[in-house]
């Protein structure tokens, strides 16, 4: 899979997909992170990429020309017709489990990282195909949040984690929360792990599990425990 990420600032992109998972993911040649520096594509000699918006307002606009023109070289160098273009705004649709196993059936993803006050409409009409938001709060740029896209995604693709079941299992995939989790020592700090997890019964310990994740979910998440209580 390809993530091509339109940004003024590629080095926080180049340096954080490079750790962790992400990282073993591009070693291994499961995921291209291919960063395209949008101050590149400005015909303004200066290589401005922002200007006052119309109207009046506090702040700076990026301009629709280089923004343009960089999504332009992406969709010329892999041939697509109209790729998935993803602008991350907190005015997008909230992105969650289910938006992540969408995106990571894409063979490409252009992510578009804006900045100052946003960024001009007519661009973001013109290429992308997705708005996300990876929560109701503002960050001073996009590329937190495409970081966060690539992580999501990457660790769905078959392969990367190595183990099919630990996608399948883990938190969110149902609507419930994880339920607690232990590892030794038996004993810390006057806390004992739960009898129930050292029976050997497995059967027994599903059950627990699937209490403590149900519990929690409600307690934490009221939301997602109605996703959950539908489905039942």
């Amino acid at each position: 899979m390809r993530f091509h990420v339109l940004t003024l600032f590629p080095e926080m992109i180049d340096e954080a997909v490079t750790k962790s998972i992400t990282g073993r993911a591009v070693t291994s040649g499961f995921i291209k992170v291919n960063t395209v520096n949008i101050r590149d594509h400005s015909a303004c000699k200066h290589k401005k990429t922002d200007d006052y918006p119309y109207g009046g307002g506090a702040g700076m606009l990026m301009t629709a020309q280089p923004i343009y023109d960089a999504y332009m070289a992406i969709k010329e160098q892999i041939g697509t017709k109209k790729p998935r273009t993803i602008y991350l705004t907190p005015q997008g649709k909230l992105f969650d489990q289910k938006v992540a196993t969408s995106l990571a059936a894409e063979d490409d993803l252009i992510l578009l990282c804006g900045h100052y006050e946003g960024v001009d409409e007519r661009v973001i009409e013109e290429i992308t195909t997705d708005q996300i938001s990876i929560g109701d709060y503002v960050l001073t740029g996009g590329e937190l949040a495409a970081l966060v896209v690539i992580d999501a995604v990457t660790r769905l693709l078959p392969g990367v984690l190595g183990n099919a079941e630990s996608i399948e299992a883990e938190s969110l995939s149902g609507f419930l929360l994880e339920q607690p989790q232990y590892t030794r020592p038996r004993s810390w700090q006057g806390k004992d792990v739960p009898e129930i997890l050292l029976s050997g019964d497995h059967a027994k310990i599903i059950a627990w599990q699937k209490n403590e994740a149900i519990k929690r979910t409600k307690a934490r998440r009221p939301d997602l425990y109605e996703k959950w209580k539908n489905l039942q």
